[in-house]
C-alpha cells in the first residue's frame, strides 16, 4: 500500500491505542468487488449496494488489531472534517483552483470560476475534468494548489480531537484516513494537527495514476475497504462533510454520518444515516466504537 508515511511501522506501538501494529502481514482481498444486490443513481454517479450478509467470503483482516471477524472500520475524511471550515481553507484552495484554470486555460476570471464548479459537480474533483479534457498534469496541479497552501499558519494540534480518536475502542475498530487529496496533502494536514500516530493507514486520490478515482464513485469505496483490509460493508462507519460522498457512503451499506456545521447550510433533507454538527457527536450515534467507561 502507498502509505507508508501514516502507518505505525510493524511491531510498533500506536501512541493512541497502545495497540501493536502488524501492518506488513497485511495481504490485499481476493476479491475487491464484494457480492452485489443492487444498483441506483445518485446524481451522475452509479452506486451498486452489497450484501453486508454474504460479503464476508474472502479477504483478510489487513492488519487488524484482534483479528476478530467483527472487526469495525471507521473512515474519517481529512478537510473540513478534521479541522473546521472556519479556517477556510477550501475558500483559499478554491482561489489557486480559479486561477489555475484561468492561468492554465487562458479563461476569465468568471470563466474559470464557472468550468471550475461545473468540473467539481460533474466528476466530484476539479482536477478531474482538467486531466480528461485538458490533459493537464495533474501532479503539477497538485504542486500549484494543494501544496501551495499555507497551511502551517492555519492548522494547529487539536487536543480535543486527539482525545475523542484515543477514546475509539482501538481493539475493536481501525481508524482509516479517507480523502479526495493527494497523498502530501493529506498526510501534511495530519502531521500538523498531530495525529500522525492516531490512523491506521489512508486512502486517497492518486493523482499519478493513469485513472483519477475519488468520491463519490463507487471504486474508490471499494479501494478503501480493500486497502484498509475491511470486508463486511456492515462493519464500516464513515464521516464526511461532504452531502454527496455521505449519501454514497450510506448507499454503499457503510454507517454514514454527514458533519455539517452550524455555519454550513444544511442539505433539503438528511443524506446520511446522521446528521451531526461537531465530531464529538459521533460519541453519542456511534457509541460501539468507543471505549467503555
Amino acid at each position: 500500500m502507498p502509505m507508508q508515511e501514516l502507518l505505525h511501522p510493524a511491531g510498533s506501538r500506536c501512541k493512541c491505542c497502545n495497540a501493536e501494529s502488524n501492518l506488513e502481514k497485511d495481504e490485499p482481498m481476493q476479491d475487491g468487488s464484494g457480492p452485489k444486490n443492487a444498483t441506483f443513481q445518485l446524481d451522475d454517479f452509479e452506486i451498486t449496494t452489497w450484501s453486508p450478509s454474504l460479503n464476508m467470503a474472502n479477504g483478510t483482516n489487513g492488519g487488524l488489531h484482534n483479528g476478530a471477524a467483527d472487526q469495525k472500520t471507521f473512515f474519517i475524511d481529512i478537510d473540513n472534517c478534521l479541522y473546521p471550515k472556519s479556517y477556510r481553507i477550501h475558500d483559499m484552495m478554491g482561489q489557486l483552483i480559479d486561477d489555475y484554470f484561468q492561468n492554465n486555460l487562458s479563461l476569465s476570471k468568471e470563466e474559470a470560476f464557472e468550468l471550475h464548479q461545473r468540473y467539481y459537480k460533474d466528476y466530484g474533483l476539479a482536477i478531474e475534468g482538467l486531466v480528461r479534457h485538458h490533459k493537464v498534469d495533474p501532479l503539477e496541479y497538485n504542486e500549484k494548489v494543494d501544496d501551495a497552501l499555507p497551511l502551517d499558519d492555519v492548522i494547529k494540534p487539536n487536543p480535543k480531537l486527539r482525545r475523542l480518536l484515543e477514546d475509539i475502542d482501538r481493539s475493536q475498530v481501525k481508524l482509516w484516513l479517507f480523502t479526495n487529496a493527494y497523498i502530501t496533502h493529506g498526510r501534511r494536514v495530519v502531521r500538523l494537527l498531530d495525529l500522525e500516530d492516531c490512523f491506521d493507514g489512508i486512502t486517497y486520490c492518486d493523482y499519478g495514476a493513469e485513472k483519477l478515482i475519488c468520491k463519490p464513485r463507487q471504486e474508490m469505496y471499494d479501494k478503501a475497504m480493500q486497502e484498509a483490509g475491511a470486508t463486511d460493508p456492515a462493519q464500516c462507519y464513515f464521516v464526511d462533510d461532504s452531502a454527496l460522498n455521505a449519501e454514497a457512503g450510506k448507499a454503499y451499506g457503510w454507517k454514514s454520518a454527514h458533519l455539517v456545521e452550524p455555519v454550513s447550510t444544511s442539505p433539503d433533507k438528511p443524506v446520511a444515516d446522521h446528521q451531526i454538527q461537531s465530531l464529538e457527536e459521533l460519541r453519542n450515534i456511534f457509541p460501539e466504537l468507543f471505549k467503555r467507561s
